[in-house]
């Protein structure tokens, strides 16, 4: 039950009561108008913005119009007090009826609860890691794992039917780099001294066992081939090994995908769907030969100074236009891009979403601009960028790791704090601000660790009702009991509180998933388990309003329903995160 919805509904029939009534024009954009939490509480339980975005439209004073919606929303039996605000912001205060009918459908449905039908099934396609598979992740891809994941999972919960995608970057001249590296290691598991890892290869332990698969398989046989021979053999069997880790990775994060789609399949067959989208592209006069002048105070790899194939970047919103072919007539990376986001929309997606470090950030409109064209405007692409993730031990940088050769492993941080540590607070932060990761804060159990205090909340919830089977032995309080506890009892401004953040959790949801912005859920349970928590401290100095009272029964049964509705949220929003929800904390 989303009451912000609800009354968003309400607003939009009494402005259409107000047209008939000739009262104010007919026809009004009610698109901008929302229905939100005051940013007082004080103030009432909802506020709108109404009055103030369809004032101009309307050729109306706001205050004139405000005064006409109060007329017309102080009719509603729910609602028992209506006001405006400022310029013309309208506060409403609901009867206390409304709020326990959220609640209960909070009990009612503890997993349904905040799910939403905002989505109505449409395709989206969540691309995100899609990291080289030249070795196993470090922490930086971690962070993009995690809020692609948890992405993914917040759009299946508001109503979008989500597939998650990586795309292997198997077809650039790294993955030959990786097959040289590992050459490097068979020789050396043959016994063969191989010095100093040369510059430009890869000096990661992690590559040893591939060169050990290979000399089990193999032998000495490949040790007098010369490359054009090994070399392809090697690389498949180094990117299956590589990505085999990479996996392995992820599941350590509980992150799968549905999809693993290689770059090297849209080349096959003399260019295979690169060469097709550009024959494409051709015909539909989206490219033309042309040059390009060089780059302002920035690098870029596919700049080259003479006459090459461009495609019309800037008709659809990019700086310049860009080019598809190299010199030596191969594609450039932006080519084979497009002929990928053209394969997603060609499944199905005509929503995308890639997930990308922030060093790509010069990327995005080029890619956006070659959606657009390469759909005919029916595609449409969110690129979310990850911002660095700086890895600290007591506010002391981390060593790299000898095992990756020159980064910190994701495997390691995960086996150090925890699967849990690692994904909540890769979330509690915006995606585009650089993260501070603190080994030592995030195991701490206090208040400053936003993970620990948050599932503490759900392991007190837990406690709660363990209490209340001492204290009541014999009495189930299941939830179909709790719904007939008399919720009036809940007076106290704590509690009412708990309750008003309870009833936002539906409209968080929708919110965070129309934005693509999972750190709102995070963000949510926090302060939620903050209230939570003053409301258990309170019951400390006043027994009144201690959760479970044996000589009040009714006050229990109500206090129960209360945190039975709040377990629900807590539980998942953090699964929305891929986060457990304790019912002990060790």
């Amino acid at each position: 039950m989303n009451i912000f919805a609800l009354f968003e509904k309400r607003v939009a029939d009494a402005l259409g009561h107000l047209a008939e009534a000739g009262k104010i024009p007919s026809g009004l954009d009610v698109s901008r108008v929302v229905v939100e939490p005051p940013r007082d509480p004080s103030h009432g339980d909802l506020a709108t913005n109404a009055a103030m975005v369809l004032a101009k439209e309307a050729r109306m004073n706001p205050r004139a119009l405000a005064d006409l919606l109060v007329a017309e929303l102080q009719t509603d039996p729910r609602v028992t007090k209506v006001d405006v605000a400022g310029p013309g912001f309208i506060n409403l205060r609901l009867a206390p009826e409304v709020l326990h009918e959220v609640l209960r459908a909070a009990v009612a449905d503890s997993e349904g609860f905040g799910r939403s039908g905002q989505g109505g099934g449409e395709p989206v396609n969540v691309e995100y890691v899609s990291a080289n598979p030249t070795g196993p992740m470090h922490v930086g891809h971690g962070r993009g794992a995690v809020f692609g994941d948890a992405l993914s999972a917040l759009l299946a919960f508001a109503g979008y039917k989500v597939t998650r995608e990586y795309y292997i970057n198997d077809a650039g001249a790294q993955v030959d780099v990786v097959a040289r590296s590992a050459f490097l290691r068979y020789r050396e598991a043959l016994g063969q001294d191989i010095g100093p890892i040369p510059e430009g290869l890869y000096p990661g332990d992690y590559l040893k066992p591939v060169g050990e698969r290979l000399a089990r398989d193999y032998g000495a046989s490949l040790l007098d081939k010369p490359e054009a021979e090994w070399l392809p053999q090697l690389r498949d069997i180094s990117i299956d090994m590589m990505m085999d880790m990479i996996r392995a990775d992820l599941a350590v994060l509980n992150i799968h995908h549905d999809v693993f789609f290689s770059e090297r399949t849209l080349q096959e067959g003399n260019g295979g769907e690169v060469a097709k989208t550009i024959a494409e592209m051709k015909a539909r006069d989206l490219v033309y030969m042309g040059r390009l002048p060089p780059p302002k105070g920035q690098k870029d790899d596919d700049w080259e100074d003479r006459e090459q194939l461009l495609f019309r970047a800037t008709a659809f919103g990019d700086e310049v236009d860009r080019p598809l072919l190299k010199s030596d007539g191969s594609f450039t990376y932006f080519a084979s891009d497009i002929a990928y986001h053209r394969s997603k929309f060609e499944r199905g997606f005509a929503s995308m979403i890639d997930v990308w470090g922030a060093d790509h950030g010069g990327y995005v409109k080029r890619m956006q601009a070659a959606v657009k064209a390469v759909t005919g405007g029916k595609g449409d692409l969110d690129v979310k960028l990850c911002q660095l993730v700086k890895l600290l031990r007591g506010g002391e940088p981390v060593k790299m790791s000898k095992r990756a050769g020159d980064f910190v492993t994701l495997r390691d941080v995960v086996d150090e704090v925890g699967r849990d540590a690692v994904r909540f607070m890769m979330l509690f932060r915006k995606n585009d601000a650089t993260l501070d990761f603190d080994l030592a804060k995030v195991v701490e159990q206090s208040k400053d660790n936003p993970v620990f205090y948050v599932q503490y909340a759900h392991a007190r919830c837990a406690s709660v009702f363990r209490q209340s089977a001492e204290a009541f032995p014999g009495t189930k309080f299941s939830a179909e009991e709790l719904l007939k506890a008399d919720l009036s009892i809940l007076a106290d401004e704590a509690e009412t509180d708990l309750i008003h953040r309870i009833a936002q959790f539906p409209r968080m949801v929708e919110a965070a998933a129309e934005a693509h912005e999972p750190h709102r859920v995070a963000f949510y349970l926090y302060e939620l388990a903050s209230a939570f928590h003053s409301l258990w401290n309170k019951g400390k100095d006043l027994p009144q309003l201690r959760f479970v009272n044996q000589t009040h029964k009714d006050s229990t049964q109500a206090r129960l329903a209360l945190v039975h509705a709040l377990k629900g949220v807590l539980a998942s929003g953090l699964t929305i995160l891929g986060v457990t929800a304790p019912d002990e904390m060790r």
